[in-house]
C-alpha cells in the first residue's frame, strides 16, 4: 500500500513517519521545494520535528503527482486552507479522500467532509481525535476515529491508516466526527484563558463540561449522533487540548488570559470555528454563550468582564 499525505506541518510530518514505519509507502508532500529537498537530506522535518527520523519508506517531495499516485490521500492542511488546496487537484475518482484538519471553514459553515463532498466526487472521510503530533512521531500510542459514511470504504481505511502505534477505531457519522473536533478548539481557548488570567483549575473543569454541553447541543441540532460527541473525536479530543500546553488553541487562550500577544504564524483553527460556530449558533438559535465569550476575548473584551457576563446569566437546571 502507498499513502499520499498532503501537508508537511507537524502533524503531517507526525503521521507520516508512523504510517511509513510499517513500511508501508508514503508521500509526503510540501509546497515548498527547497524545505522538501531538505528534509529528504536530513531525513526529517527540522521546523517542526526536528528530533523524529524519518523511516526509509517516507519520501518527501513537492512533486504533487507523486503523492497523487498513492492508493490513500491524507489532506493535512489547515481547515481554512483547504477549499483552495481540493479545487487545485486534479484527481482520480476512485481515490479515498482523508481529512486530517479539524474546524469549520469560516464562510460557509462546512467541516472537512462536507467541504470535500461539495468539490470532489472522491470517498470522503475524517481522521481526528486526541492527538498531538509530537507523541504520534515519538511512537507514542493514541487512538482515532475514522469517520466515513460508506462502511466498506471506512473499514478498509481504518485497517490501512492503524499503525503500531495509532488504534484507529471507524464510524460512520461524520458530521459528529466533523464537529467534534471543531468544537473542542474553541472550548480549549476558553479553557486556556482561564487558567492564564489565574481563575484556576476549578474554572477550567466548569468551562470544559459547560462546553462540552454546547457542543453536545450543536451536534444535536445539525442531526449529528449523541455517542459520536461521547467519544474520542468529541470528549476525548476536549480532554487533551483543553489541559495541555501541546495543544496552540490552549495556548491562545492562555495569551488572552494573560493579555499577551500570540504568534500570527501559528495556525489556530479554533479562532476561525469559533466565529463560524457563533454564526451558525445564531442562525438557528442554539444557545452557546462559551462560544460567543471566545468570540468576544478574540475581539479584544477583557477577559473578566467576559467572564462576570458568563457567570452572571440566569440561572438554570443542568
Amino acid at each position: 500500500m502507498s499513502v499520499g499525505i498532503l501537508g508537511a506541518g507537524a502533524f503531517g510530518t507526525a503521521l507520516a513517519i508512523s504510517i511509513a514505519s510499517g513500511r508501508t509507502t508514503v508521500q509526503l508532500w510540501g509546497r515548498s521545494a527547497d524545505d522538501m529537498a531538505e528534509q529528504a537530506r536530513q531525513r526529517r522535518n527540522p521546523r517542526y520535528l526536528p528530533d523524529a527520523a524519518y523511516p526509509d519508506t517516507l519520501h518527501p517531495t513537492a512533486d504533487l503527482a507523486e503523492a497523487l499516485g498513492c492508493e490513500v490521500l491524507l489532506l493535512a492542511v489547515p481547515m481554512q486552507r483547504l477549499r483552495d488546496v481540493l479545487r487545485g487537484l486534479d484527481l482520480p475518482p476512485h481515490l479515498p479522500l482523508v481529512a486530517c484538519c479539524k474546524g469549520i471553514e469560516l464562510a460557509t459553515g462546512l467541516g472537512p467532509v462536507r467541504l470535500i463532498s461539495s468539490l470532489k466526487p472522491n470517498p470522503a472521510a475524517i481522521l481526528t481525535g486526541p492527538s498531538f503530533a509530537q507523541d504520534i512521531a515519538k511512537g507514542l500510542p493514541t487512538a482515532l476515529t475514522l469517520a466515513c459514511a460508506d462502511p466498506l470504504v471506512g473499514t478498509a481505511l481504518q485497517h490501512k491508516l492503524s499503525t503500531a502505534n495509532i488504534r484507529v477505531y471507524y464510524i460512520s457519522d461524520t458530521l459528529g466526527a466533523e464537529l467534534g473536533g471543531a468544537l473542542k478548539n474553541v472550548m480549549a481557548i476558553a479553557c486556556g484563558a482561564a487558567i492564564g488570567a489565574g481563575l484556576g483549575d476549578s474554572a477550567r473543569a466548569a468551562l470544559l463540561t459547560r462546553g462540552f454541553a454546547e457542543m453536545q447541543r450543536m451536534a444535536h441540532h445539525m442531526g449529528a449522533r449523541a455517542e459520536t460527541l461521547a467519544g474520542l473525536s468529541g470528549l476525548g479530543d476536549l480532554a487533551l487540548t483543553c489541559t495541555s500546553e501541546l495543544s496552540r488553541n490552549f495556548r491562545l487562550g492562555l495569551t488572552l488570559g494573560r493579555g499577551e500577544s500570540f504568534d500570527k504564524g501559528v495556525t489556530v483553527e479554533g479562532a476561525a470555528t469559533a466565529r463560524a460556530t457563533l454564526d451558525q449558533a445564531k442562525t438557528h438559535g442554539i444557545d452557546m454563550p462559551i462560544t460567543q465569550t471566545v468570540v468576544r476575548l478574540l475581539d479584544g473584551t477583557d477577559l473578566h468582564k467576559a467572564m462576570d457576563d458568563l457567570l452572571s446569566r440566569p440561572l438554570k437546571e443542568e
